[in-house]
């Protein structure tokens, strides 16, 4: 699952980029002419599996995962034209955006407006994703409205039914409606995936703030469906990314920090995602495995391994929370805690299975 990190240029994108990727990318890169983004995977926090490792003592822990990719600053051109299409590239193929957004004073860096506005700058960049859809649907109904006199009773039907929901997007957009706000049909979204409208991604806004700012951070409103504000100083966090565990609570001690915001950054990131993970646990590994929500049974085993979907027999199943209170798999399955669960499954957040399968 890939997030894109955006945000308009100055607000601290790559400073954010290396807080949750324990990276160390120049900050000035993409000034000095570098187009490529910068890319890295990051391990998803879960005291779940600490607490599995150490009832299990596995060869090897192997946390969930997400990808960060840091694309160019977006400059506010406010056109019809929408994004370069390079830029657009890298993150219309993103499955969500995280955008920096900038809350922390510094004379040494500039503001391209001059001024900090938390929520200006929100609105300026929601503005110019608007303005790609808006690019897209426009292009798209102008082929339609051209083509559709030509086609086939049949074909007809389905293109005007197309026409009729971009021009309900196009609507909804010119009224500063993100397409995330708007309930549609699941024929509606799966007839929408291959256009990867930038407004209908989950967007996860992280306020840049300085570090006279941490103890009250500043509000940022945005209510819109499938988005979170997370306030996070992204100066302190890339500094605390790259100490060791002793020197990193040392420095968050002095600062009155109880935890990396990092942390919940990427976990909000992954949530937003419609993400969730089920676990396995024995002696070889500890593992967190991803996969969407409302996922049944037969195929969450899929993403173990093919063969065990195919020759899917039943799962049987444990709360993570029974199976600590229990003290182990053992003691669980004593008090009935263990479940035997068909195929059909809803496999739940924390659910840690057991595959029996046979090919």
């Amino acid at each position: 699952m890939r997030i894109a990190i955006i945000g308009l240029a100055n607000s601290g994108k790559t400073t954010v980029f290396n807080a949750l990727t324990r990276g160390t990318v120049e900050t000035t890169a993409y000034s000095a002419g570098q187009l490529e983004p910068n890319l890295a995977t990051v391990k998803v926090p879960d005291a779940r599996l600490d607490t599995l490792t150490h009832m299990f003592r596995p060869r090897k822990t192997t946390p969930a995962e997400v990808q960060y990719v840091d694309v160019a600053g977006i400059s506010s051109s406010r056109s019809r034209e929408g994004l370069p299409p390079a830029l657009l590239n890298y993150i219309s193929s993103a499955d969500a955006l995280l955008h920096v957004v900038r809350a922390f004073e510094d004379t040494t860096i500039p503001h391209p407006a001059e001024t900090v506005d938390s929520v200006r700058d929100l609105t300026t960049l929601d503005l110019e994703l608007a303005f790609s859809d808006l690019a897209i649907i426009e292009r798209r109904l102008t082929r339609l409205n051209a083509e559709i006199g030509k086609m086939s009773a049949r074909e007809r039907e389905v293109r005007v039914a197309e026409r009729e929901l971009l021009m309900r997007l196009q609507e909804a957009l010119e009224a500063d409606i993100p397409i995330r706000d708007l309930t549609l049909s699941d024929e509606e979204e799966r007839s929408l995936r291959g256009y990867q409208f930038l407004t209908a991604k989950p967007l996860l806004v992280v306020v840049n703030i300085g570090e006279t700012q941490l103890a009250t951070p500043p509000t940022v409103p945005y209510a819109h469906q499938r988005s979170a504000v997370v306030p996070l100083c992204g100066k302190i966090e890339a500094e605390l990314a790259q100490l060791d565990d002793a020197d990193a609570r040392s420095f968050m001690d002095d600062l009155g920090i109880a935890a990396p915001a990092r942390e919940r950054v990427i976990q909000r990131s992954y949530e937003l995602l419609g993400l969730i993970s089920f676990l396995t646990a024995g002696p070889d590994e500890v593992r967190a495995w991803t996969i969407r929500r409302n996922t049944p049974a037969v195929e969450a085993a899929g993403v173990i391994h093919s063969d065990i979907q195919r020759g899917f027999i039943r799962a049987e199943v444990v709360a993570y929370a029974d199976l600590v209170a229990a003290g182990g798999m053992t003691e669980a399955k004593k008090a009935g805690m263990v479940r035997s669960e068909g195929k059909h499954y809803i496999v739940q957040d924390g659910d840690v299975c057991h595959f029996l399968f046979n090919v």
